[in-house]
C-alpha cells in the first residue's frame, strides 16, 4: 500500500459540518473543495479561508506544529506564509485538529507551466525568503516545540533504497527514459552529517506545490509547513535544484549567501529525491499537476548532472 494512501478522505459535507460546528461565526459560511494532497484535504470557506482536514493519522499532529510555530514567525519572512487563524478539535466524526488560514493570493506553482525566464525570475525571491527563514534563531521555537527531524529526510541507507524501487517502476512504465543518471548521483553523493550548530528552522517540504505565484509568476507565499523542524537547512535548498534551471543557481547562491559544498550537495540529493517521489505519486495517483513537476525537476536536475560531469 502506498505511504500516502488515507486514513480518512474527508468530503465537502464533513468539512462543512466540522467548520460550521465549531466556528459560529462561520455557521453559514460557503465551504469549496480547494486541493488535495497526501497528507491533506482542503476546503475553502467563504472564498478567503483555507482549512485543512489530515487525512492521514500520522501527519495530524503536524497541525499542532504549525499552530505553536507559525504565528510567531510569519512577521519575520518576506513573503506570505498559511498561519493558522482557526484551530478545530478532534470529535466524534472526525477524531483529529484540523486548522484554517487566510488565504493567500496565487496559484500553486505545480499548476502553471513555467519557462525557464519565470523560473530564473523566481531565484531571488525564493532564495531571500529562504535566508530570513534560516536567520531565525531556532532556541525560541525549540521550546514551543520544534522538533529534530524525526523521519531521516536526509537518510542515505533509507532514501537511496526508496528512490532505487521508485526508479526501476518508473522507467518500466516509460516515465523515466534514457540512462539512470539519478540513483547513480545519489549513490555516489550520500549526505555527509551536519553538526547540529548548524541545524536550523526549516520548512521541510519545499516543493512547487508549496509555492504560490501571482499572474506574473513570482511568489506571494510558501504554504503547508506540516513538515517545519529544526534540521539540515539544504532540505530547503533543494527547491533551488527543483525548479530553476542551473544557470539561475549563481543568482540564488548570491541572494542567499554562502552555501558550501556539502550543503548544496545535500541539497542535490534531496531534490532527486523528491523529483521521484513527485513523478511516482502523480503517475500512481494519476495527478497531472505532480507528474508534470517531478518530470520538469528532473529534466533540469539531469541538465545540470551533465553539464557538471562534462566540466
Amino acid at each position: 500500500m502506498p505511504e500516502w494512501t488515507a486514513d480518512i478522505d474527508v468530503d465537502a459535507p464533513l468539512a462543512t459540518r466540522l467548520v460550521r460546528t465549531q466556528f459560529p461565526e462561520l455557521a453559514s459560511a460557503t465551504v469549496e473543495p480547494f486541493g488535495i494532497g497526501w497528507d491533506n484535504a482542503a476546503f475553502l470557506i467563504d472564498g478567503h479561508v483555507v482549512f485543512r482536514f489530515p487525512r492521514r493519522r500520522i501527519v495530524a499532529r503536524l497541525i499542532e506544529r504549525e499552530a505553536a510555530i507559525l504565528p510567531h514567525i510569519a512577521p519575520r519572512l518576506p513573503l506570505a506564509i498559511s498561519a493558522p487563524q482557526f484551530i478545530g478539535k478532534a470529535s466524534g466524526e472526525y477524531p483529529w485538529i484540523f486548522a484554517g488560514y487566510e488565504r493567500i493570493d496565487g496559484a500553486t506553482a505545480c499548476s502553471v507551466v513555467l519557462s525557464d525566464e519565470s523560473r530564473t525570475a523566481l531565484a531571488e525571491p525564493l532564495a531571500r525568503f529562504l535566508r530570513a527563514l534560516h536567520d531565525v534563531e531556532p532556541a525560541e521555537f525549540v521550546a514551543r516545540g520544534l522538533p529534530p527531524d524525526e523521519i531521516g529526510r536526509l537518510d542515505h541507507e533509507k532514501r537511496f533504497e526508496i528512490t532505487r524501487k521508485r526508479v526501476a517502476t518508473l522507467t518500466v512504465s516509460g516515465h523515466i527514459a534514457g540512462e539512470d543518471i539519478f540513483t547513480a548521483w545519489l549513490e555516489a553523493h550520500p549526505p555527509l552529517p551536519l553538526g547540529d550548530a548548524k541545524r536550523r528552522l526549516v520548512h521541510g517540504d519545499l516543493y512547487a506545490r508549496h509555492i504560490l505565484l501571482n499572474d506574473w509568476a513570482r511568489p506571494t507565499g510558501i504554504i503547508d509547513w506540516g513538515d517545519v523542524h529544526l534540521g539540515d537547512p539544504a532540505l530547503d535548498l533543494a527547491i533551488a535544484h527543483l525548479v530553476l534551471p542551473s544557470s539561475a543557481h549563481a543568482v540564488f547562491r548570491a541572494a542567499y549567501g554562502p552555501i558550501d559544498d556539502r550543503t548544496w550537495n545535500a541539497a542535490r540529493y534531496r531534490a532527486i529525491y523528491h523529483a521521484i517521489l513527485e513523478l511516482d505519486y502523480g503517475v500512481r495517483e494519476d495527478d497531472t499537476g505532480m507528474r508534470e513537476i517531478g518530470s520538469a525537476a528532473l529534466r533540469l536536475i539531469r541538465t545540470a548532472v551533465v553539464s557538471a560531469n562534462g566540466a
